[in-house]
């Protein structure tokens, strides 16, 4: 049977002014018609550099070498690397479809969604716009979009993640094309959302024959939905193979180290394995962690205490000025949390998660409800002066001033709390602080684009840790993060928990991870909490049936727990 698509000896140079950096190192592969197949490596590893060049979608100045041969229409193409752009054209969107991995930046915001998928539909299909517009709609009912026809009018704005995620998908589809390429397609979703993407692809996939390059850095979504796994590492392919042979039985170290680094079931309470090429990674011998104890703490009087909390989002007026009604997004939310311990937040976009913990550090106010920090109320004077809180946000690029150098970011917390400090003991802080999160003192005088992600999330957690609080809040801190960076970040909070005695809330949609770090687990539907319990109690005997679907769709949990 003939190969779909051949990759041979790809290499991918991007020119710098000490040389060249090879992101690609003569990789070659194949697709099959009919097949999942997974590309799978971390951030850097060359992974969407290598699907970008098969479309020439890479800048000019890109030096793209070797082949690939398609096998399109019974007949074999030229080398798609090296096409004309008149004659590339007729593969974008045609013969080869592509889901980029962010849909908001991937759709025109000037033009509503069904006018996106339509042009495509014109463009390459020749059709006129009352074809092009009913054949749009069908789509979107094919990809399970909730009243197709009022989705066509809409603006990618006006859509949640996962609704816009599907129009990417539909527009790929469009042209029923013989290879689907998905680059992370699903990594800024929920759990839920994500398994309903996936499955979505997996059955167009069936149904159309087509092949699909998967490109990913979660096993648990390759053991759900592949066929075939190439493993890539620093432009290299170091392992390649069937799904479950590679994850079952993996060769190389790295893709061991891969699976060692999700947190599982089994890896609570223990520190999680890392890529052993990575230089800023703490030492493990060194890590405090409970080694699965399940801790007590109503023994205690509880540090935080939220009654009844609610909050209300008012929805802007229309151009009459009429106001619309209040969105509520928090409804009577009460809860404890006991000197040093973790509490887990879990639940879907839009279930008021971050709103909670927003609320919990002053930056927003609740509409009813109150909090109480040792038995006093948020609002006192003398309250907020005992009790520091910080917050640890998702995006650590986002999170630091780009034009700030890593010693003033730090400094300036320090400063706050010591007014008086002098320029030598602020320095001696800021050194001990790095020395802390796994960082050396040259870092003072670098500015964040010159840290990897899991170095500027280290020093995010060096800021927060800067006020010395005593109630910490990880709000998606790791989500945005790959497996090994994920488990440096994993394995840093559960050192500075023990060494700080520090008390956290950590918010997150991924339930393995929330698993692992927390004690006790709260899990939020619509602004509710619906269940809580201690961690391996809300993972193995969820009574909710809402947590019983958040626990269903984590991914690969049937193919490891087998």
């Amino acid at each position: 049977m003939h190969a779909l698509l051949e990759i041979e000896k790809l290499s991918i140079s991007f020119p710098q002014d000490t040389g060249s950096y090879e992101a690609v190192k003569g990789i070659s592969f194949s697709l099959h018609k009919g097949k999942i197949s997974a590309l799978v490596g971390e951030s850097g590893s060359g992974k969407s550099v290598t699907a970008l060049s098969i479309l020439q979608l890479l800048p000019p100045h890109v030096v793209v070498s070797g082949s690939a041969i398609g096998y399109f229409g019974e007949k074999y193409t030229s080398n798609l690397l090296k096409l004309p752009e008149h004659q590339i054209r007729h593969y974008r969107g045609k013969k080869i479809g592509m889901i980029f991995q962010e849909p908001m930046t991937s759709l025109n915001p000037l033009l509503t969604c069904g006018e996106q998928v339509a042009e495509a539909i014109i463009l390459h299909l020749k059709e006129n716009w009352a074809d092009a517009k009913a054949k749009t709609i069908a789509l979107f009912e094919r990809v399970e979009l909730p009243d197709p026809e009022s989705v066509y009018q809409r603006y990618p704005h006006q859509l949640s993640g996962g609704q816009k995620q599907r129009v990417m998908i539909a527009m790929a589809i469009s042209c029923r094309p013989e290879l689907l390429i998905a680059d992370e397609p699903t990594t800024a979703l929920d759990v839920v959302v994500q398994k309903s993407i996936l499955a979505l692809i997996r059955s167009i996939q069936q149904e159309t024959g087509m092949a699909v390059l998967l490109i990913t850095h979660d096993l648990g979504l390759v053991a759900d939905v592949a066929d075939d796994i190439y493993v890539m590492k620093a432009g290299e392919l170091v392992e390649s193979g069937l799904v479950n042979d590679v994850l079952r039985n993996p060769v190389h170290e790295y893709t061991r180290n891969l699976l060692l680094a999700r947190p599982t079931e089994a890896s609570k309470g223990k520190p999680l394995a890392m890529d052993t090429d990575i230089k800023d990674q703490t030492d493990q011998k060194n890590l405090l962690v409970n080694h699965g104890a399940v801790k007590t703490f109503t023994s205690q009087k509880p540090m935080l205490k939220v009654e009844a909390l609610s909050k209300y989002y008012q929805s802007a007026g229309n151009a009459f000025g009429k106001k619309k009604s209040a969105f509520r997004a928090l409804t009577e939310v009460s809860f404890e949390v006991w000197p040093e311990e973790t509490v887990g937040l879990v639940g879907e976009s839009g279930s008021g998660k971050s709103t909670i913990g927003k609320i919990i550090a002053g930056l927003l106010q609740p509409d009813e409800g109150k909090i109480s920090w040792n038995n006093e109320e948020m609002n006192s004077k003398s309250v907020e002066k005992k009790i520091r809180t910080a917050i640890v946000f998702q995006d650590p690029y986002g999170s630091l001033n780009p034009r700030m150098s890593i010693g003033d970011a730090l400094g300036e917390p320090i400063s706050l709390k010591h007014r008086s400090i002098r320029k030598d003991e602020k320095r001696e802080k800021i050194r001990a602080l790095l020395w802390q999160v796994g960082l050396n003192e040259t870092a003072m005088s670098r500015y964040p684009h010159q840290f990897s992600g899991g170095q500027r999330q280290r020093i995010c957690i060096a800021r927060a840790l800067a006020t010395e609080p005593q109630f910490l809040i990880f709000d998606e801190s790791v989500s945005a993060l790959d497996l090994s960076i994920q488990a440096q970040i994993l394995n840093l909070i559960n050192e500075l928990k023990a060494q700080l005695k520090l008390t956290c809330l950590f918010i997150s949609h991924d339930l393995p991870v929330v698993h692992y770090i927390s004690d006790r687990i709260l899990v939020l539907q619509n602004g509710v909490i619906i269940e809580s319990g201690t961690a391996d109690q809300i993972l193995h005997a969820p009574e909710a049936k809402y947590t019983q679907s958040l626990v269903d769709a984590i991914p690969g949990r049937a193919f490891f727990t087998n």
